[in-house]
C-alpha cells in the first residue's frame, strides 16, 4: 500500500496538516480503510497542501537563546 508518510509526523496547528504528508490526523488513522482510489486522489493533493504550511520554526535551546542575547547587548 502507497504512503506519503515520511516519518515527519507533527500537526500544523494552523492548517491541521502533517508537516510530512499534508495529511489530516483523521486521514492518517482511516489511511489503511481508504479503497486504492480515495489514497490516490488525497495524494494528488498532499503535495499543494504541503508547500502550503508554513516552515516548522526550530525548536530554540536555552544554550541558543543566552547566545542570541549576548549578541544583541
Amino acid at each position: 500500500m502507497e504512503s506519503p508518510c515520511i516519518l515527519l509526523c507533527s500537526i500544523d496547528m494552523n492548517t491541521g496538516h502533517c508537516y510530512g504528508c499534508g495529511r489530516t490526523r483523521d486521514e492518517i488513522a482511516a489511511w489503511t480503510m481508504y479503497s486504492d482510489e480515495r489514497r490516490k486522489e488525497l495524494m494528488q493533493e498532499l503535495p499543494a497542501r504541503v508547500a502550503k504550511i508554513e516552515t516548522r520554526p526550530r525548536r530554540v535551546t536555552k544554550r541558543r537563546a543566552m547566545k542570541d542575547s549576548n549578541k544583541s547587548s
